[in-house]
């Protein structure tokens, strides 16, 4: 067992000549006003690599660097260490083995963890040095809470089987902190948050319990066996909520609040009643990390500039578009975040309110009193407001209203469910919407979808069959399906699925005087083929191929973008594809305008 050695790492790299005496000098007087550790100051004003640090004191340690993301660690190991622990020590039991066992740190220098490691594992320990972002990345991923939730689930299912407690006095006694319906939703919430769940869904089926998240878009389900708790679960939510906890027969809506892991969390809730129970959505919304810059948002850096100046305009109607879960609310706050300012006054008329904003006039619908968005809508135009965000456009009476505040001096921000683009001004004139009108008021539509990104670790290359590429070939052009690609093979960082995250794809077309003028005429067809000329117009899927063509998307996630916008885009494509001169000898594609 090696125990590790009190070494003075800023000298050693001063007498490797990695750094020179003046920059340790800066180096340990930053290190005093920050109270950080030396190597973090070296690696924070630039004087080294964070991996050139690590791999150096590796080396003169005489241990091991291992580079968690390509790590196949053994999970029966990383269990004899408890999370609170590993997060405590900064450190990661790695393999199991006859001689010890193998523990990633991410300061083998600090003499004071390691003993408590000794102490606590109670086995030869070998150390390795490893990042610490990517170690506290892989404690998020390898402790979650699933055996904690089954195992609470079972604690519950029995209390419930030996009538052991009256339910609803359980539900209604906040001080039971402690009670197995608290700590099971508890972990359910906490395991959530900590792998970026948007969604949990609780779903109780004839003989099972299913519980389902949506990571990255996608759903990841759990069967629990101990149907029975369900009601439980339900039942305290609904209470959370401020719900009738005896009402079984209807669909309720409610929210609260929670706190998890230091961030606040919204979480709106859907009950819906089934045949075997109630099913139960809770859409998470964190509220902690505040809202998106319109930077942060994923644009293109040049369509970003354009959608700024978009929003900078002092009337007009702009839609984002896309089907649920397309990312538009974030694109629609980030737009308000840019403009929130003490010279404007903005109203926002949804259903429900998302996120809340400083100085802006936020109205909450309530259909069943008559505050429709349509009467809210009149009402905040008598409000003197500069700019207006309709949730959605979700009639003919609401367009209008938009519509008309637009041409009065407002900028209107909303939604439409539509696929694309070009579908979403046609849909304005089939609400019934006057040619006219639509044609006067409308300024651009955003359509956007969510794609993922492949995971990192687990990139490789992908080898497309014959049929994908000759539909590369005519979707985007002769060549294109000789490109290469990648995907994700799945491991421990992604949860086997080859995709960690998502980047927004987007498709905007500006309305000109040309497709003004076929809106007021009501030409569809016209409209349909002006936009697809449109100089700097590029339809959903190509905007998608081009993350493929980069490495960040697969070509899994652009057929998928490509199966939801609308057959006439693609039959567009399909009749035009690029000649071969806009593909240059790399396979770059240079889309100009499709």
């Amino acid at each position: 067992m090696a125990i590790p050695k009190k070494i003075r790492i800023g000298e050693l790299l001063v007498g490797h000549d990695i750094i020179s005496e003046d920059q340790l000098q800066t180096a340990l007087a930053t290190q005093k006003t920050r109270g950080t550790k030396l190597g973090n100051t070296l690696i924070e004003l630039g004087y080294i690599s964070e991996s050139g640090f690590l791999k150096f004191l590796a080396q003169q340690l005489k241990v091991p660097f291992v580079d968690l993301k390509h790590y196949q660690y053994r999970p029966e190991a990383v269990q004899s260490l408890s999370e609170i622990h590993a997060r405590r020590y900064r450190a990661l039991v790695l393999e199991d083995n006859a001689s010890g066992l193998l523990v990633g740190m991410a300061d083998p220098t600090d003499i004071y963890s390691y003993d408590e490691l000794c102490q606590l594992l109670k086995r030869p320990i070998q150390q390795a040095v490893v990042r610490e972002a990517d170690l506290l990345a892989t404690i998020d991923t390898v402790y979650r809470r699933t055996d904690e939730i089954i195992n609470l689930a079972g604690e519950l299912d029995e209390e419930l089987a030996d009538g052991a407690f009256d339910l609803e006095n359980l539900l209604s006694d906040a001080e039971l902190e402690d009670a197995p319906v608290v700590r099971l939703l508890r972990s359910l919430f906490e395991d959530a948050v900590q792998v970026g769940s948007s969604d949990i869904h609780i779903e109780p089926d004839e003989t099972v319990l299913r519980l389902r998240q949506r990571i990255d878009g996608m759903l990841h389900e759990q069967v629990m066996k101990e149907k029975r708790i369900a009601s439980a679960l339900v039942s305290r939510l609904k209470l959370m909520s401020g719900l009738d906890i005896s009402e079984r027969r209807l669909p309720q809506d409610g929210r609260f609040n929670i706190k998890v892991r230091g961030r606040s969390i919204d979480v709106r809730l859907s009950t819906m009643p089934l045949q075997y129970g109630e099913s139960v959505v809770m859409r998470l919304l964190d509220q902690s990390g505040g809202l998106l810059s319109m930077e942060k948002v994923g644009m293109p850096e040049e369509l970003l500039n354009r959608f700024r100046s978009l929003v900078r305009r002092p009337h007009g109607l702009l839609l984002v578009t896309g089907p649920t879960g397309s990312g538009k609310t974030t694109t629609l706050y980030g737009a308000l975040n840019e403009l929130n300012r003490s010279e404007k006054k903005i109203i926002t008329v949804e259903d429900p309110v998302e996120y809340r904003l400083p100085r802006v006039n936020q109205v909450q619908t309530h259909e069943k009193i008559g505050l429709s968005f349509a009467r809210v809508l009149r009402a905040a135009l008598r409000q003197d407001p500069d700019v207006v965000m309709v949730g959605e456009m979700r009639d003919q009476e609401t367009a209008e209203i938009g519509l008309r505040a637009a041409m009065t001096g407002h900028l209107v921000l909303s939604t439409l469910h539509t696929n694309d683009a070009v579908s979403t001004a046609l849909r304005l004139l089939d609400m019934g919407a006057e040619g006219f009108v639509v044609g006067s008021a409308l300024q651009a539509i955003l359509a956007q979808r969510l794609v993922r990104r492949i995971c990192d670790t687990c990139i490789e290359d992908d080898p497309l069959d014959e049929s994908m590429r000759n539909w590369l070939d005519k979707v985007v052009g002769q060549g294109a399906g000789q490109l290469s690609f990648k995907r994700g093979a799945g491991c421990h960082q992604c949860h086997n699925s080859g995709y960690q995250g998502r980047i927004g794809v987007f498709e905007l077309l500006e309305i000109d005087t040309l497709l003004a003028d076929a809106l007021r005429r009501g030409d569809a067809a016209g409209f349909a083929e002006l936009a697809r000329l449109q100089p700097g117009f590029k339809p959903l899927t190509l905007a998608a191929f081009d993350y493929a063509r980069s490495g960040i998307t697969s070509m899994e996630e652009v057929l998928r973008v490509a199966g939801q916008v609308d057959a006439n885009v693609d039959l567009d494509l399909l009749t035009n594809p690029l000649s071969n001169d806009e593909i240059n000898d790399d396979g770059a594609v240079f889309v100009q305008s499709p």
